[in-house]
């Protein structure tokens, strides 16, 4: 039994929840009792035992986030009209519902942490698999902490540009965003328990900044302030935008497709989350898509809601003239305050940044474990067991787009092309695991009717072709960064993996004392493992 378990931890795609929960949670050695106990109380559970409501739960509070602050004015934009506006936010909930119901199929025949490297893996081998981590840890996840950063400095600092017409200035805003990657690098570095108090700290930030929006607006809505003027002339200039629904509509599919981009953006997060929330439902083949439907479909309530809120606030100006909009809608409608409302959108934003610097660390941990990444990011640090190697990397990554441009909307281009490019990998991926592994093999829990991929494949494509006309230099960007990996891959796991492997950059490392490779860390919670389940009668 004891060997099983062994050969469980080295398999490349089909890894053991027991295995998941170990390696994931090895961040700090006094927490290391704590995470046994767990372990072995959550593994008599077979595959969880959380509820309807929890799954919900994660699930919305993984996809809202912060790209509802700055992605409307993205959306606005490039739609030209507030009915199709709020068209393109509802498509875009439908739309990643669509996915996600597709993501539950995979995840249910695949129970796998790392998603979709292990479906694109599983289907189409090794260099795919290669090809779709190395999006998702070169491009997609340092380009998004760049995104959420300078977001983050906007808002920080719009308090002290006030004005619609005055954004703060680009070298301040990079400026803040680069310290707060540093920041947020050092403690992910050298301190795992200051990131869990973090996240547990400021979680609740985005739903306080997005109610103050919503209860605010809908009490200025029905609310008049005599010393502004005629009541009824308030009312009329309120509602004007809402009268206007299709005043300026774009025909341009290409700058339609741009649109979905932004609002997309704000549906982010649903894929990477999928696979947690499978595992811990009880009968995930039942829940699962009504968890989905539920969790997709308030989330497109809450951001319906707020885009009316400030298409019926602020004017088509107020809109256009910051990506700060929460902090514009502040500006008009609390004053002396308006810095009350910037400060729970930064501290989302912070949140969020250390959510993604933590899982992107880990992602470059789990690859370099496959070895799919050079063996220096397999290292942990001896005293906080932080993949310190890993974190520094994602760090400088983040640096390096930020300091390529600092346009958000250019950032989420370039991250929004490489992500469909990815979901489109996995829903070719579904497509054909459904032929090599059929049903009436291999157990299928869940099967999506096949309306649902292929719509979703249509809707990748769509996303990938139309921006084009419209941003081409960006989707080459992406598409240049994103191929970096195939030399990449034929070099190094081709070529080299031929040669005999230099190990002294290796050893001297080790020698610092601070950093340990990781198969001295595996073996150290193989021995733990082994003992923990035998004392609880687990096996």
């Amino acid at each position: 039994m004891m060997e099983e378990r062994e050969m469980e931890i080295e398999d490349p795609v089909y890894m053991s929840p027991t295995t998941e929960k170990m390696i994931f949670n090895q961040e700090a050695d006094e927490e290391e009792s704590a995470v046994l106990r767990g372990v072995a109380s959550w593994e008599r559970s077979s595959q969880g035992q959380a509820s309807f409501g929890v799954g919900v739960m994660i699930l919305v509070s993984t996809i809202i986030g912060s790209g509802i602050f700055v992605a409307p004015k993205g959306v606005y934009e490039n739609a030209g009209s507030v009915g199709l506006s709020l068209i393109i936010w509802a498509l875009s909930g439908a739309f990643s519902a669509v996915g996600a119901y597709c993501y539950a199929e995979l995840c249910t025949l695949i129970r796998h942490s790392n998603g979709d490297y292990a479906y694109a893996f599983a289907a189409f081998g090794g260099w795919v698999g290669f090809f779709r981590l190395w999006a998702e840890v070169i491009l997609i996840r340092p380009c998004t902490i760049a995104v959420v950063a300078m977001t983050l400095a906007i808002y920080t600092l719009k308090p002290i540009f006030p004005d619609v017409d005055c954004d703060p200035p680009n070298p301040a805003a990079q400026l803040i965003a680069a310290v707060c990657i540093l920041l947020l690098t050092a403690l992910n570095s050298f301190s795992a328990r200051w990131i869990t108090h973090l996240q547990n700290t400021f979680n609740m930030a985005k739903l306080i900044a997005l109610a103050l929006i919503i209860i605010t607006g809908i009490v200025r809505l029905f609310d008049v302030d005599h010393k502004e003027g005629d009541p009824q002339q308030q009312q009329q200039q309120r509602a004007s935008a809402l009268r206007h629904l299709w005043l300026g509509t774009s025909t341009d599919v290409s700058k339609i497709a741009l649109a979905f981009y932004s609002s997309l953006w704000a549906f982010s997060g649903w894929n990477h989350v999928m696979n947690f929330i499978s595992k811990e439902l009880e009968e995930p083949e039942k829940k699962l898509p009504i968890v989905i439907a539920v969790s997709l479909a308030l989330c497109t309530a809450v951001y319906l809601i707020t885009n009316v809120i400030l298409y019926a606030s602020l004017s088509v100006d107020e809109i256009l003239g910051s990506p700060a909009i929460a902090a514009v809608f502040a500006n008009r409608y609390y004053s002396s305050m308006a810095w009350m409302l910037s400060i729970f959108v930064t501290l989302s934003c912070f949140d969020a940044l250390n959510g993604i610097l933590l899982t992107t660390s880990r992602l470059f941990l789990m690859a370099a474990r496959q070895n799919h990444m050079p063996e220096l990011l397999s290292m942990t640090n001896l005293y906080t067991r932080t993949p310190m190697p890993a974190v520094i990397l994602t760090g400088l990554l983040s640096l390096f787009y930020l300091a390529f441009s600092n346009n958000i909307y250019t950032l989420i281009n370039y991250v929004q092309f490489a992500n469909w490019v990815a979901i489109a990998t996995v829903t070719l991926a579904l497509l054909k695991l459904r032929r090599t592994m059929p049903q009436r093999t291999y157990r299928r829990p869940l099967v999506v009717n096949l309306i649902f991929p292929v719509v979703l494949l249509i809707g990748c494509i769509f996303l990938l072709i139309f921006p084009l006309a419209q941003q081409p230099i960006d989707a080459a960007i992406s598409l240049a960064i994103m191929l970096t990996g195939l030399p990449v891959y034929a070099f190094f796991f081709t070529y080299l993996s031929k040669q005999s492997k230099p190990a002294s950059m290796l050893n001297f490392i080790q020698q610092s004392k601070y950093i340990a490779h990781e198969k001295h860390s595996t073996e150290r919670l193989r021995y733990k493992f082994e003992h923990v389940s035998t004392n609880t009668s687990l096996m």
